[in-house]
């Protein structure tokens, strides 16, 4: 099955699609997200993330770039 990939903009508490599609990738680990299981994503750096272990990753990789 042929996925197409979807452009969003991520909100406090949800997102608009920019453009149609199935899925997203995660900033972290470059693993695609279906967007029925999207749930979580950084509204300010405005990337997806599979699970709230890459989330933790990437808090932590900008806290240590400060």
């Amino acid at each position: 099955m042929n996925r197409i990939k979807a452009k969003l903009k991520y909100k406090q508490n949800g997102f608009d699609i920019v453009e149609k599609g199935d899925y997203v990738v995660c900033a972290v680990s470059g693993k695609n997200i279906l967007l029925n299981d999207l749930m979580y994503w950084n509204v300010e750096l405005q990337e997806a993330y599979f699970s709230p272990l890459e989330a933790k990753i990437r808090f932590e990789q900008i806290k240590n770039n400060k």
